[in-house]
């Protein structure tokens, strides 16, 4: 089953959540009003359906290929690529002065789950070049960002992240990759870098890494740690490519899904050293990678949601036509099973759970577009806290939501789901990377007690709930049963999550063992209050539209009263094991395990 993107859903969400006429509204922004959304939003659709999508299975049979430092991508995927790259999809997002389009994050997101959806094995390659062109507008000097930000924002060049070494993992004070000064101000660089996302490929004409090593004074730990920028081919004063770099993939790894992404172990500095260009101040590399770590946190929790609704898309297809059993107080045989309640049941846990997820990204972006547009400094400054407190839930929430809804959907298929052939062990197999990519749920988790809640005594926190709290006053005003439930199940998972906060900033610096244990269940509270938020605001906005589309708002307040009912009651459940579990943890010795 192929791939429908969600047009409608998710211009919904941009319009009456996002409140894309307020990002429109910003200085700079002027021309992407509702009607330009629509229009990107459709020609990126129209790709994604009849070029991209189609590819998913192919890549998933036919990985990317190694041989003798050499990838070969998946058939088909180069040209898909070069279509994206010549529609400007590269450069949505980025300014036009390096030749963007300078579209706000909103619309760019709403675009990244449409593609991610249709292949998130693709869709991967442009999603780092985001980040690394990112990095380098914030951080390098004009001479670098001029030679490198045209040609990665036109998609003829791609982008990498090299973090993780061998040793390291996630712990990148343990970085050992040298960088020697060379006379003429060049670097040389050496070490090996591991999982690095499209490292080595044929889909464009040249591979820009950026690269975290060590100078030879550097401090220990991350203090010492720098950024550079070393490009596959050397590029010359011209901008025309030169020779190939000392840089090799020795090898790709062999995973258990994004098998058409290539994920490349590269040596720097096989022979003479990789030549490389510092990004920046020295010793600041990790401050700045972390720019593009953020945009990439953010773009991986679109890839939960663009996963879960490819697999919720094919579990419904599949429930619509499968025909088994006995509909419930019917003597009619063998009806689809759509008709059985539990099926049904699964599915309206995945449709709510997907237009709750997508609708919190959304208002993130809106966030972050507000933060760095708005004229106002308080509006910026509150804007930019916001979005900084929603880019960990929306990463770890939306990711391990992914695994149980493409978990669901393989279950909806039955015996059916464990067959490769139907395609729906392909999106569960997918989506298992995404909780551990850029950070697993524990480290978004972490950062969202830490720095996010902690640090600013909770200050961010308990503004969104006094938001929430303005939005339970108006499902307040407006009868009907379905506000009374939804209004009823807000309020309980808010006050399960401000008890949740007092708890965390009340224990946190003196047993923060018993805290942390509880770090993972704090984000998905919060994950789900956040966006069971969403889904009250998404009934009040269809309660209010109802007379325009009938049809489309009774199947969003419905859905929307269902998340109240059956995702909301988590949230106490998460209150209770981060309130009681974490002393257990630190009971239980290593020895006892």
């Amino acid at each position: 089953m192929s791939y429908a993107p969600p047009v409608k859903d998710v211009l919904f969400a941009m319009r009456h959540l996002a409140q894309l006429d307020r990002v429109a509204a910003l200085p700079g922004f002027e021309d992407f009003g509702p009607d330009t959304a629509e229009a990107v939003l459709e020609e990126s659709a129209r790709l994604c359906r009849e070029v991209i999508a189609p590819l998913n299975a192919v890549g998933d049979r036919q990985p990317s290929h190694w041989h003798d430092g050499e990838v070969t991508a998946t058939p088909g995927f180069k040209e898909a690529y070069r279509l994206f790259a010549e529609g400007g999809s590269q450069g949505l997002a980025h300014p036009q002065t390096y030749g963007g389009q300078g579209a706000p994050k909103l619309i760019a997101a709403a675009c990244a789950e449409m593609l991610h959806a249709a292949n998130v094995s693709l869709g991967l390659c442009p999603m780092l070049t985001d980040g690394a062109i990112e990095a380098l507008l914030t951080a390098a000097s004009p001479a670098v960002r001029a030679r490198y930000a045209p040609q990665l924002i036109a998609g003829t060049w791609t982008g990498t992240m090299n973090l993780t070494e061998p040793q390291a993992g996630s712990d990148l004070a343990s970085v050992r990759t040298r960088a020697e000064p060379q006379a003429d101000g060049s670097y040389r660089l050496f070490g090996t870098k591991i999982f690095i996302t499209w490292g080595e490929h044929d889909m464009a004409d040249n591979i820009v890494h950026l690269v975290l090593a060590r100078l030879p004074d550097a401090p220990p730990g991350v203090k010492g740690i720098s950024l550079f920028v070393a490009p596959k081919f050397l590029v010359n004063e011209d901008g025309s490519l030169g020779a190939r770099n000392d840089v090799q993939c020795i090898s790709i790894e062999h995973k258990l899904g994004i098998k058409a992404s290539p994920t490349a172990v590269l040596q720097f500095g096989c022979a003479q050293g990789a030549v490389g260009e510092l990004v920046g101040e020295a010793n600041r590399g990790l401050e700045y990678m972390f720019v593009m770590m953020n945009a990439a946190r953010f773009a991986v929790g679109l890839q939960g949601i663009a996963v879960a609704e490819r697999a919720y898309q094919q579990a419904l297809a599949f429930a619509r036509e499968r025909v088994q059993g006995r509909a419930l107080g019917s003597s009619d045989a063998a009806p689809p099973i759509v008709q059985h309640p539990d099926v049904r049941r699964k599915l309206l846990t995945m449709k709510a759970s997907i237009e709750g997820t997508r609708a919190l990204a959304y208002v993130a972006a809106a966030a972050g577009d507000v933060a760095h547009h708005a004229t106002d400094e308080a509006e910026r400054r509150d804007n930019l806290a916001l979005y900084e407190f929603l880019v960990p839930v929306v990463k770890g929430h939306s990711t391990e939501m992914a695994v149980e809804l493409a978990s669901l959907g393989v279950q909806i298929h039955g015996g059916m789901g464990f067959i490769e052939e139907t395609g729906a062990a392909q999106h569960y197999r997918d989506a298992r990377i995404l909780p551990i990519y850029e950070g697993t749920t524990a480290i978004q988790a972490n950062d969202f007690l830490g720095r996010k809640t902690v640090r600013d005594g909770g200050a961010v926190a308990q503004a969104v709930c006094v938001r929430v709290a303005e939005t339970e006053h108006a499902l307040a005003e407006t009868h009907g049963e379905d506000f009374r439930v939804m209004r009823q199940g807000l309020r309980a998972g808010r006050m399960a999550f401000e008890s949740a906060v007092e708890y965390v900033l009340d224990n946190a610096r003196e047993r923060p063992v018993q805290v942390y244990a509880g770090s993972v269940p704090y984000l998905r509270l919060a994950g789900v209050l956040l966006c069971g938020w969403q889904m009250a605001r998404t009934m009040l906005a269809a309660h209010a539209r109802r007379e325009e589309d009938p049809a489309f708002c009774e199947a969003k307040m419905a859905t929307a009263r269902f998340y109240a009912e059956a995702v909301m009651p988590q949230a106490w459940a998460l209150e209770a094991a981060l309130l009681s579990a974490g002393g257990t943890v630190e009971r239980v010795s290593s020895e006892m395990l």
